[in-house]
């Protein structure tokens, strides 16, 4: 008999020996296995002994005692090696119960396939549409939750503080105010000058006024107001509520019972709606005032005539349709800001990968949006 594993005598732990029997080698399994105790390796198991080569493994339990789940892995390993080393394995010496547990492993380790599959262009499409179409129920929802939640603001029965309204009104209006200006005063300050140069050739300076006055009230006013604001404060919305997601912010509040939806989404989404209309007419002005200070230092023409001009040329419904864009571009970016900022990761990288693609969708929205404005502005002769 060959010793494997001596055991101590005053500590009551697994042991196993081996003993040949003509070609076979039999195992010997001794005292308690138990998952605390340590086990010598398979991997020592013989292959040979005394220069006879062994043919078949049996087993001998009889001075086997309590044991669990460590017999299992240690025959499981056994087995893998005789395989390897293609020696039969024999476990009728084997108590019943651990014969039956040691059927449902598997004989050999599982193969790991290291070939990525790459999936087709027909699964491909399949998954990014079904993932558009569940991204896009989800913002529906989102826009609907808001909207109701406001309704109840308005009625005085929504749970937001009005502090921090008044916090999220003065990041998303005041603080943006010195931005706002100067993109829309080097807009109109950009529109008089290409304006100059086309209509000067045909004598009609005068109309620059019309140029710059309609342009900045019907589109730029909203439309640049809107991307500032989309890589200014819905980036910046992306950006706080990710972080909150990672710090476990949001977890705690929806433990305590506080709705995330009210708390956190509805305030900055009713800030940026209050603020973008009042935004988007100082940003009117202020681009006028571009092109004004460009038409009185290039084309000779007097402050009164421009702003005279102007005024004949824009119209109360001009100022209307840029007011309704002006709300729907406050809309759409508080709610895709919030909206990716919900669905970021816990880490790092996924805040600032939050607050990209924040300001990415958000002045991709922006203009498409306004597109769609300009098609139903054409088909209804607005």
């Amino acid at each position: 008999m060959t010793p494997m594993a001596p055991i101590d005598p005053g500590i009551k732990g697994p042991g196993w020996s081996t003993r040949r029997e003509g070609n076979d080698t039999v195992l010997v399994l001794s005292s308690d296995w138990a998952a605390t105790a340590s086990v010598d390796p398979p991997a020592s198991f013989p292959v040979a002994s005394g220069g006879q080569e062994t043919h078949l493994l049996r087993f001998d339990a009889t001075a086997l005692g309590r044991w669990d789940s460590s017999l299992l892995v240690f025959l499981s390993a056994l087995r893998v090696l005789a395989a390897q080393r293609k020696i039969a394995f024999d476990d009728a010496g084997l108590p019943a119960a651990a014969r039956r547990l040691l059927a449902l492993l598997p004989d050999q380790p599982p193969a790991i396939d290291r070939v990525a599959v790459q999936p087709g262009f027909v699964e491909r499409v399949g998954r990014s549409v079904g993932a558009g179409w569940a991204e896009g129920v989800a913002l529906i929802t989102l826009v609907g939750d808001q909207m109701i939640r406001a309704r109840n603001a308005v009625a005085g029965k929504a749970r937001m503080r009005s502090v921090d309204l008044v916090q999220c009104m003065y990041e998303a209006g005041f603080a943006a105010l010195p931005m706002v200006a100067l993109v829309n005063v080097l807009v109109g300050a950009i529109l008089a000058f290409v304006g100059a140069v086309q209509l000067r050739r045909f004598g009609a300076d005068i109309y620059i006024a019309n140029l710059v006055g309609v342009a900045e009230v019907r589109e730029m006013a909203a439309v640049m107001t809107a991307i500032v604001l989309a890589g200014r404060t819905g980036g910046a919305y992306a950006a706080e509520i990710a972080a909150m997601l990672g710090t476990e912010e949001i977890d705690a509040l929806s433990v305590i019972g506080i709705p995330v939806q009210e708390y956190l989404i509805l305030p900055r989404a009713l800030a940026l709606m209050l603020m973008m209309p009042l935004l988007y007419l100082y940003a009117s002005a202020v681009g006028i005032l571009g092109g004004l200070v460009v038409a009185v230092t290039t084309l000779n023409l007097s402050a009164q005539t421009f702003i005279a001009q102007t005024r004949a040329a824009v119209s109360v419904h001009e100022v209307a349709f840029g007011l309704v864009k002006s709300l729907a571009f406050g809309a759409l970016i508080a709610i895709v800001g919030c909206r990716i900022g919900l669905k970021a990761g816990r880490s790092a990288m996924d805040v600032g990968r939050a607050a990209t693609t924040a300001v990415v969708a958000g002045i991709a929205g922006v203009i498409a949006l306004d597109a769609l404005f300009a098609v139903c502005a054409n088909a209804l002769g607005l």
